[in-house]
């Protein structure tokens, strides 16, 4: 008989303790009834606690945000402890994949749990990375967002973000792209931006995760606008109040709202009353969600659309938005408002100010936004980079190269000396460049290893919750790599693959790489044009490469169809969903055939054909694969230039 001993009263202590009894009792199933009880001098059984509670020494300087998780147990119990209550909850899950649990995908489908009895284990380790999260988008629904957040505590990622979820998830319930396929269902958006979230949001606080908030609607807010207006707004529907005109910013002698759009225009920022109007509704927020552990500066997500008025024109954008963090801190020291606020290395802020200093350092966190970046590459270090890309106002080269981005990202760091972390998109368009995910997968491992060499403490990704098609390797990748940066990629991709696929794992491995290999990354990214006059995609001598998928799918379908009915759910799940992305691959390499020999407008349409045609599986694959943001990012390689901000 076990018993679970909660050495602290906390809630998050409490799911803690349900779920290693959940688990616990699913490993053997005959042990009977798992007691859980509050006893803070327990000294045998489970003994849930802070590190502190059993005189084990932290390594953690912010125990918000740093990750210790402790596991010594034996046959009978033991301790798991950590740093904050999440890393309880951690440790609990990181005592589970010791004895052979496996979480690959969200929901219960992805859990692999095996019949046996625990056995000792002993794992003491501090997270690598402090911020270690996602922040969604694309496709979602509201029970899709509810099996990713279980999921994400799963894989011992700490942050996570949904504020401004409800524009996403109506595009899920629009089903934007597969109207032939699937009939527009009704989602109110007020429900949506205020029970939802706050649904969403309670669900990741029951388990400890850091709330980040943030979206571009921030200064919509400050003009007085809703956000649930947007799209009536931008299809003519509403108009924009006369009085809000002021104060956008002034481009080509007009003050106009950029893209009839409010999350695309800028502000006039040398206005004070625009800069009081952001510090006000940023406070407004904070003392409105006092839950939420970063706030997020955000300003518009278009690019070169900052005021052009001759006050403006006399500073960097980057500069206007330094004076508004300072008269932001300002705020908040005479409210007693102690909290992180962050803001993005992000388009026209890309280049470092150059005339205004932030004051207080310590109350904020940049985020690097490398958004304009290709993901064929890594960069290791600061070193060997070329003279930043000057600045002209709405007129500045876009940076391409991550070689680029970085030597603007080091004149940041000499201009900011508080802390950075990441803000990432390889689960946004940029995975379904890559059908075999074999090189997206890489990527993010190459790409987490390097955040220390380049004075990172962490990873938000902006991307789908629906990263899972045909299985999730990279998203597990990701969240083992900034928990344990010396983790070893070939192990964990066997581990991963062996529980998804069983036996026959090496065949799977193999067959993706090689769907990788023939599709190319470099191809699919625009980086192998034979003429750029014809388009990034005009390659005919790639027609080979791209040939030799039909072969590859053809062959490994005889191995899928002697594989459908497998001994554990994961394994059968992972199968059926190669049978399905077998079927994706070879109508993809199809349109590819024609698009590389520059038969564009043929590709187009038959590009337009499969997805409609391919879109018939979207419910049955709905849990693992984000249609919706996939077609949209495949269409943008036909309809847009790559290496710009594709928006």
């Amino acid at each position: 008989m076990f018993v679970i001993n909660k050495i602290r009263a906390d809630h998050v202590i409490d799911f803690a303790a349900e779920e290693l009894k959940k688990y616990l009792r699913m490993m053997m199933p005959h042990v009977g009834d798992i007691a859980i009880s509050y006893d803070p001098e327990a000294k045998d059984g489970f003994r849930l606690g802070l590190l502190e509670d059993f005189g084990i020494a932290s390594e953690a300087k912010d125990a918000t945000w740093d990750d210790v998780v402790h596991v010594d147990t034996d046959e009978k119990g033991g301790i798991l402890a950590g740093s904050n209550m999440r890393s309880i909850l951690f440790a609990v899950y990181r005592f589970l994949k010791l004895n052979g649990c496996r979480f690959l995908f969200p929901g219960i489908d992805g859990e692999h749990i095996p019949k046996k009895n625990i056995t000792a284990q002993r794992y003491h380790k501090m997270a690598d990375y402090q911020r270690r999260g996602h922040s969604l988008e694309g496709d979602p629904s509201l029970e899709q967002v509810l099996d990713y957040i279980d999921y994400h505590a799963k894989a011992e990622l700490n942050t996570f973000g949904c504020y401004g979820i409800f524009n996403y998830m109506r595009r899920y319930y629009k089903h934007r792209l597969n109207n032939d396929n699937r009939a527009e269902e009704f989602m109110d958006d007020d429900v949506a931006e205020t029970q939802w979230r706050s649904l969403f949001e309670c669900e990741a606080m029951k388990r400890g995760l850091l709330v980040f908030s943030g979206d571009h609607g921030l200064l919509a807010r400050a003009l007085g606008l809703k956000i649930e207006d947007r799209f009536p707004y931008k299809r003519g529907e509403k108009e924009f109040p006369p009085e809000v005109f002021p104060y956008l910013a002034e481009l080509n002698g007009e003050r106009v709202m950029h893209k009839r759009d409010f999350f695309y225009t800028n502000l006039c920022m040398s206005n004070p009353e625009v800069r009081k109007r952001i510090v006000d509704i940023m406070i407004e927020r904070m003392l409105e969600n006092p839950h939420i552990a970063n706030a997020n500066l955000s300003l518009a997500d278009g690019t070169h659309n900052h005021c052009e008025c001759a006050v403006c024109r006399t500073k960097r954008p980057s500069d206007w938005m330094v004076m508004i963090l300072n008269e932001l801190d300002e705020e908040m020291t005479a409210r007693g408002i102690n909290k992180v606020v962050g803001f993005g290395f992000y388009v026209d802020r890309m280049f470092a100010p150059i005339e205004e200093k932030i004051k207080n350092p310590d109350r904020f966190r940049m985020s690097f936004c490398p958004i304009t970046r290709t993901y064929t590459g890594s960069i290791a270090s600061f070193d060997n980079l070329p003279e930043p890309i000057p600045y002209e106002l709405n007129a500045w080269k876009v940076p391409k190269t991550l070689e680029e981005i970085y030597s603007l990202l080091k004149a940041w760091q000499t201009a900011f000396s508080g802390s950075y972390s990441v803000f990432e998109y390889h689960f946004w368009l940029h995975q379904y460049r890559d059908p075999g995910l074999a090189s997206i997968s890489r990527r993010i491992y190459e790409d987490v290893m390097s955040y220390k060499n380049t004075n990172m403490d962490g990873c938000m990704e902006d991307g789908s919750n629906k990263s899972f098609f045909p299985h999730g390797f990279h998203g597990h990748i990701y969240a083992e790599t900034l928990m344990n940066r010396d983790c070893d990629y070939e192990g964990e991709q066997a581990d991963y693959f062996a529980h998804l696929y069983g036996e026959d794992w090496k065949l799977v491995k193999e067959y993706l790489d090689n769907i990788t290999d023939a599709f190319c990354h470099k191809y699919m990214v625009g980086e192998m044009s034979a003429d750029i006059t014809k388009g990034k995609l005009y390659n005919p001598d790639h027609y080979a490469s791209l040939a030799k998928v039909q072969t590859l799918v053809d062959d490994m379908r005889k191995v899928i169809n002697e594989h459908m009915l497998m001994p554990t759910r994961p394994q059968t799940i992972g199968w059926r969903l190669l049978q399905r992305h077998a079927e994706y691959c070879e109508g993809l390499a199809k349109v590819m055939l024609e698009k590389c020999q520059g038969h564009d407008v043929l590709a187009l349409e038959m590009l337009e054909e499969f997805l409609k045609d391919f879109g018939r599986h979207d419910y049955e694959l709905e849990r693992y694969f984000d249609f919706g943001l996939c077609a949209n990012a495949t269409k943008r390689l036909f309809k847009l230039e790559l290496n710009t901000i594709e928006f």
